[in-house]
This record gives structure tokens, sequence and C-alpha cells, in this order.
């Protein structure tokens, strides 16, 4: 049962909030031993599916949390307390789901939780790798710099992937519409004008009569190839929820022709992001390798990481370990090499990741490049087969040829 609550703390600050317990008496029990003095509390008021807010479809996306870092990063700076620091954010936040999620970890570091355990409780928002950034930094006591780092690699993370996504959507957009178009034409076009060659009794070119029985299959049998499909594609995401499946997915994104640089690329730059920022929060190195392979999203490099903390946990270098997996570029390991030699890894990873995010963009400019003559080509082909099949029968017609 959720209690609401204003009470007044040791400053004479005052707090309002909510609390979940069994009955009242737990709840104030548990407020007082914050040492809080309370002013009311009262049980929440449950509302009508009517009167609530919904907000089912509210998520945390990675632009929200990378403005909270920041703002997070500004407050301790300032020298705030954690506290206020949460409390403030809570408040100001415009997405219903963040705000609820914040005024939780007030109420757990009120409880006397350290901000990352607060954190640790809300996993959809905040990752194992933000976690730790930030429990390293209360380790050190360089909350500020964390959040700023933070706050940067997200915002860089942010961009190349959403100018990966930016960049397929066009290309599935024009091939969804070329395929609704055919299958309109082919099942309420294609059989009115293939009645009429039919009751001509003329002889019909092969090209037309493939696309006859195509538009035949599809009015007589198309809800049912329908169905099939709609199975396959249950079938086929039940098996990339598995290992095996997601693990085959990733394999095809950095082997399949014209894509496998752009992603492998874009896994590079973030191992090399993941782990700079490591280095420059503290953390060692086998826990960062451990903790970027966990945000790389990629199983195939992910099993690399993992060989390779296995590797350098039995006294291997970091590069002699990439340098047992192909997937890993010749330059990739021979820099991370000179960073171990010299002592200046950190500044090696980050020269790679800036290297690599600018390679992702210049391979996603390439594809889009490629992309838009390559499509219309093939959809003008496509269109080209379709109105010829249909039209030079009906032209032999009216000529009489």
């Amino acid at each position: 049962m959720t209690f609401k609550y204003k009470t007044i703390d040791a400053t004479g600050g005052q707090i309002a909030g909510s609390i979940d317990a069994i009955n009242m008496e737990v709840a104030i029990s548990a407020l007082q031993k914050r040492g809080l003095t309370i002013v009311s509390i009262s049980p929440e008021q449950t509302e009508s599916i009517f009167g609530k807010n919904i907000t089912f479809f509210e998520r945390v996306s990675n632009k929200d949390v990378v403005i909270l870092s920041r703002q997070m990063a500004t407050l301790f700076e300032a020298q705030v307390s954690a506290l206020r620091v949460f409390q403030l954010l809570a408040m100001q936040s415009e997405n219903p789901s963040l705000r609820k999620k914040l005024k939780e970890v007030v109420d757990d570091l009120q409880a006397g939780s350290t901000i990352s355990n607060a954190l640790s409780k809300h996993p959809k928002v905040f990752s194992m790798f933000y976690i730790n950034m930030v429990k390293s930094g209360e380790e050190s006591g360089k909350l500020d710099q964390t959040f700023m780092y933070l706050a940067d690699y997200l915002d860089r993370t942010y961009e190349v992937t959403s100018k990966v996504k930016t960049a397929l959507i066009y290309p599935a957009f024009v091939i969804f519409t070329f395929i609704a178009v055919m299958v309109l034409m082919l099942t309420v076009v294609i059989p009115k004008i293939a009645g009429i060659l039919k009751d001509s009794g003329q002889a019909v070119p092969i090209y037309t009569k493939i696309v006859m029985a195509l538009s035949d299959f599809l009015v007589n049998y198309g809800i049912f190839f329908l169905i099939a499909l709609i199975i396959g594609g249950f079938f086929l995401w039940r098996y990339l929820m598995t290992e095996n499946g997601r693990y085959s997915l990733d394999s095809a994104k950095i082997n399949t022709p014209f894509v496998k640089n752009l992603y492998s690329k874009l896994y590079l730059s973030r191992i090399a992001d993941n782990m700079n920022t490591m280095l420059l929060s503290g953390i060692p190195m086998v826990r960062g390798l451990d903790l970027t392979s966990n945000v790389v999203e990629n199983a195939v490099f992910k099993k690399i990481i993992d060989k390779t903390v296995e590797d350098v946990k039995g006294g291997s270098s970091v590069s002699d370990a990439f340098a047992k997996h192909e997937e890993m570029p010749g330059i990739f390991v021979q820099m991370v090499k000179i960073g171990e030699e010299t002592g200046q890894l950190g500044n090696i990873l980050k020269t790679l990741a800036a290297f690599y995010r600018r390679e992702v963009t210049n391979s996603i400019d390439s594809l889009v490049s490629l992309i838009e003559p390559a499509m219309i080509v093939l959809l003008g082909l496509g269109v080209a087969f379709l109105l010829a099949s249909v039209l030079i029968p009906i032209y032999n017609i009216s000529s009489g040829v």
C-alpha cells in the first residue's frame, strides 16, 4: 500500500513524497527511522482507469538520460547534496515515467542507500555500465566528472546509433511501399486485365503468364500465404530471442556485404569509447572490459571481449588477446598495443573511438548514396516488368497482331 507524506528534516526543510508499506504504522516507523518529523500522512487515493494518467507508452529515452546526467553533473559541481539533487530533478522532469523513478530514488536515498544502489533498482533506465560508473564516482569522490563523462558518452552513442537507424529507415519504407503497391495491383488490377486476355483467346508471352499465375495465387491463396508469413515471422522472432538466434543475427550484421563495414565500425567505436570512459573513471581494465561486453550489444563482439577478459586474467595483454580474433582489425590491435607500451592507452582509445565514429558516418553517407539510385533502378525495373506484362498483350489484341 502507498502512503503520501509531508515531513520536516533535521535542517527544517520540508520533504513531500510517497512510501510503500504494509500499513500506516509501518510507514510512520520507516519515516521516523530516517530522522524525519511527520507533518501529515495518508493513504494514496487510487484513481479509476479513466482518471489516471496513462503511462503505458511512456518510456525513458537515451536523450532523457543524457539531459539528466548533465543536470546531475552541474548540481554536484555546485556542491548540492545528493538527496537534494534528485529531489530537484524529480520535480523538474517532464517525463512521467522518469519522474516516478527519480522519486523512488529519492526515497531510497532517504532510507540510507547509496546513489549507485538506488539507481540499480531501475535497470531499464540505468544500465550496468551507468551504475558502475556512478559507483566509481562515489568511491573517488568525483561524481560531477563521472556524470559529465556519462552524458558525453551517451550523447556520442545516441548520435552514432541514430545515424545508423535513420540510414536504414528510408530503404525499409520504400521497399514496404513497393511491396504494398505490387500486391494491390496483382490482386485488384491484374485479375481484371487477365480476364480480358483470356477471353481474347490470343497467346500471351511467358512473362505475362508468370504475372497472371502470381496474381491467381495471391487472389486464391493470399490469405493462407499471409497467415504462413505471420506464423513464420513469429517463430523467427522466437528464434532470434534465443542465444543462438541472437548470435546468428549479430553475426549476419558484421558479415553481410554492404552493411558489414558499417556495423563492425559501429561496434568497434562503442568498444573503444566504453573502455576509454572506464579508464578515465579509474575502473580497472578487467572490470572495464567485463562491463563493455555487456553494453556492446553484439553477441559476436561480446564473446570476443569475454574471451579477452579470460586471457587478461591469465596474464595476457589486451592487444595480444584481441589479436586472436579476426573480427578485430589490425589497426585497432596495433593502436592498443602502442597505448599499452607507452602508458597512453586512454588517449589511444579516445582517438580510436573518434576515428571509428567518423568511419561510421562516412559509411552511412556512402550507403545512402548507393541505396537511393539502386532502389530507383530496382523499383523502376519491377514496375516496368509488371506494366509490360499486361500492356504488350493488350496492344497486340488492339492492333490485331
